[in-house]
């Protein structure tokens, strides 16, 4: 194993353990938050969710001992179950990215009507057309035997052995990639654009309410003045920062992928070995970073790990000053009569 095959399974290493940890924290804050779990965004983060850790668990090991061993790394059937999984859980990826954008959607630009639009019950069956889409190209793949271990990306994946089964494979691809990345790509950049469209509106108002403010208030400090403009500022920007981070980890994370599957099947131009192992991490970290992106940062989720980790630190400190026979802890028992 060369210094590029090293430095390619210590990414997979790596992605692997920001995947594992990451997602598990976010399925505890669902756990313990009742708050969370009573929006309808639960269900698509908890979908979400779920994907990612079997993808870490399953398909990520495999791409590992495929990298490492430089060939298929178990017998054709588990390879054939992993591939399977592989492009159910890219795909139901996506899709699930793609619910979250409409979902923020309904919120921002139909906030006094969002629940009503966006229940539990109807979350719950755009989860269910998720799985619908992701599980149809799988299964069609596994009844035609397209299903299998693919050298350039040392994974289970989409593959076909067969010459003469070449163009009906690369139309199958183009069409799996075209509804499922494509497509989401197309209600991300619709829906988000539509909610920046939103918020710059509301942030024109709330500017020229803080203008006509500072202007009557001719007594303010300077210092004041100043913060309220900053504070302006930053308002306009922090709509397009998110939005940006959650288009552009998409692209950043899927597009290289898609683009070279596409450029394996239907140009002549050789792909090297290392480029397609790495397009098939840069596809697998979106697990790893779609707990921050769409989870962890925000504040509900933030609050939920502060309670869990004090909940944790709580019981630590009572079941070490018990074991130690703090006098403290002792003094606060009750003295019986």
């Amino acid at each position: 194993m060369n210094s590029w095959d090293a430095g390619l399974a210590g990414l997979l290493v790596g992605t692997m353990g920001v995947s594992l940890l990451s997602n598990a924290l976010v399925l505890l804050c669902l756990l313990h938050s009742a708050d969370i779990r009573r929006q309808a965004p639960a269900l698509f983060t908890l979908n979400l969710t779920c994907g990612n850790l079997l993808c870490t668990v399953v398909n990520m090991p495999l791409t590992l001992a495929g990298v490492v061993a430089q060939r298929q790394p178990a017998g054709d059937r588990l390879c054939r179950l992993a591939a399977f999984l592989d492009t159910f859980l890219a795909a139901n990826s996506m899709l699930s990215m793609a619910a979250l954008s409409i979902d923020r959607w309904v919120a921002v630009v139909f906030p006094l009507s969002y629940r009503a639009k966006m229940r539990l019950r109807d979350a719950a069956l755009m989860v269910a057309y998720t799985w619908l889409h992701a599980l149809t190209f799988p299964a069609a793949a596994l009844a035609l035997s397209w299903l299998g271990f693919h050298q350039l990306y040392a994974s289970c994946t989409l593959c076909s052995r067969r010459p003469d089964e070449r163009l009906r494979f690369a139309v199958f691809t183009g069409a799996f990639h075209a509804l499922s990345f494509l497509l989401s790509f197309v209600v991300l950049c619709c829906t988000y654009l539509k909610v920046l469209r939103v918020a710059r509106f509301h942030c024109k108002r709330i500017d020229v309410i803080t203008m006509q403010t500072l202007v009557l208030l001719v007594d303010i400090h300077p210092s004041v003045r100043e913060r309220c403009l900053e504070e302006q500022k930053r308002r306009r920007q922090r709509a397009t920062k998110k939005i940006s981070t959650f288009i552009g980890t998409f692209l950043v994370c899927f597009a290289p992928y898609v683009i070279t599957r596409l450029v394996e099947l239907f140009s002549a131009a050789p792909i090297g070995s290392h480029w397609g192992v790495l397009s098939k991490c840069l596809a697998y970290s979106k697990a790893a970073s779609d707990p921050f992106v769409y989870s962890l940062l925000r504040h509900q989720y933030r609050k939920s790990c502060k309670e869990i980790l004090n909940r944790v630190l709580n019981r630590r400190a009572i079941h070490s000053s018990g074991l130690t026979g703090d006098p403290h802890s002792q003094n606060m028992l009750p003295i019986s009569e």
